[in-house]
């Protein structure tokens, strides 16, 4: 496939857009964001401004189509390490029904764009990481 449909350029920009909103939210209310951030972990919010960068920098690689493998595959690698770890345990840890409810909504959405990631990433033909040759 040598030229993406028009709906799935769409698609991606939609993903770029609201990746980089993600990551704007990570910079303007960090305090929000550090109960998730494990208490064991060196930096406490350091954390979450790591973490909306890597989100910026991910819409704007989809957004430019460069270096787009690679931004997929980080994305969706961290989403995954976020559903393992953050939205997964408490899911099924949290102590008021609401709070359950809203790491399974987070479990849900994070896992689906990481498989959008890796869909794009998959698809992301004349980029620079190949594991295979049929790209």
């Amino acid at each position: 496939m040598k030229h993406y449909h028009i709906v799935s350029r769409i698609a991606i920009y939609l993903l770029s857009v609201i990746l980089i909103a993600f990551g704007i939210f990570h910079y303007k209310n960090p305090y929000d964001l550090l109960i998730y951030v494990p208490d064991g972990l060196p930096g406490g919010v350091i954390w979450v401004y790591i973490v909306g960068t890597a989100f910026i920098l991910a819409g704007i690689s989809f957004l430019t189509n460069k270096f787009v493998k690679i931004a997929g595959y980080l994305l969706a690698g961290m989403l995954i390490f976020f559903v393992l770890t953050i939205h997964f345990p408490n899911s099924m840890n949290a102590g008021a029904p609401e709070m359950r409810q809203m790491a399974l909504i987070n479990l849900l959405k994070d896992t689906a764009i990481a498989a959008f990631a890796l869909h794009v990433a998959a698809g992301a033909y004349k980029q620079h990481l190949h594991f295979d040759h049929n790209d």
